[in-house]
């Protein structure tokens, strides 16, 4: 009898173990598709046009509650002194490039999550946190994440940031394209407030055609590149510029997406991983094993 219900034990536990790991599998596994909108949205930045005015800084650190300041102290152009990088305090940058054609017409760049096409974030993270929307923003939901920090080594613009300096709910922060703000009918905080339209907001394709006419028109002015049109399988974020984008501190990536490359690291971490309730399970098991030995040698 006791070695029927130790057999009715392991099987209930096998059960357990192989259910709990089959979740964990469904759930870890890295979307490997991600279903876009023909409609989806977008901006292009056009690097010539920039003045540096970093009215965009200020505007994204006001609707996202950041300390922000007054606009006025924007106006310090020290702050071009050091390049710079979206981090915890500021989820887009401007920085400041020697124009080689003028040397009193410095280029300014801004800087922010590209929200690619297909996000290796998305594919990175192991619990969902990330979600790629089809009219193309990706976002990041706090309730989610577990703080593994996988989306900052998978990134291949280097945004993501994390709040090393709270102690308790720490959060990832990177530019979320005013999600919530464009679910009402709003443009993104950094484009409504560009004086000089640098930032044109509107759909992909549209701004693919208004870049290629904009280098038609003018290719002494642009080099003909697009940048976010095919990088790591396009983003929604496309620049233009009159040098070369790796001057500007864009890395050189290539057209293959960048989840291809997460995904195998995640598939392979995860392969063999034992989820908690699995292990539980095992635990629980020896001690129900040696709990009926132990009261075998008392008899």
């Amino acid at each position: 009898m006791a070695a029927q219900n130790r057999r009715d034990f392991l099987k209930t536990m096998g059960i357990i173990g192989v259910t709990a790991a089959g979740f964990s599998t469904s759930t870890t596994k890295a979307q490997e598709k991600f279903k876009l909108s023909e409609d989806r949205i977008g901006v292009l930045v056009d690097t010539t046009v920039c003045i540096g005015c970093r009215n965009c800084e200020w505007a994204c650190k006001k609707v996202h509650d950041l300390p922000a300041g007054s606009l006025e102290e924007y106006n310090d152009r020290s702050v071009f002194e050091n390049k710079r990088r979206p981090d915890e305090h500021a989820l887009t940058v401007v920085n400041e490039f020697e124009n080689p054609d003028n040397v009193l017409l410095p280029v300014d760049v801004k800087v922010q999550c590209m929200h690619c096409e297909e996000p290796a974030c998305v594919s990175a993270c192991i619990v969902n946190a990330y979600t790629k929307h089809p009219e193309g923003p990706v976002t990041w939901d706090s309730d989610k994440c577990i703080g593994c920090r996988y989306c900052m080594v998978a990134c291949p613009w280097q945004i993501p940031a994390f709040e090393y300096d709270k102690a308790i709910q720490p959060n990832i922060m990177k530019c979320d394209f005013c999600y919530d703000r464009q679910q009402e009918g709003k443009l993104p905080a950094c484009v409504e407030i560009c004086p000089e339209e640098a930032l044109i907001f509107g759909k992909r394709r549209d701004l693919i055609e208004i870049a290629r006419q904009k280098i038609k028109r003018e290719p002494d002015r642009y080099v003909d590149h697009i940048l976010g049109e095919n990088e790591v399988g396009g983003t929604s974020w496309l620049y233009l510029a009159g040098q070369n984008f790796s001057k500007l501190d864009f890395p050189k990536l290539g057209t293959d997406p960048a989840p291809g490359v997460t995904e195998k690291i995640q598939h392979g971490i995860f392969a063999y991983f034992i989820p908690p309730i699995s292990l539980y399970a095992l635990l629980g098991g020896i001690m129900w094993i040696n709990r009926g030995k132990s009261k075998s040698k008392e008899v």
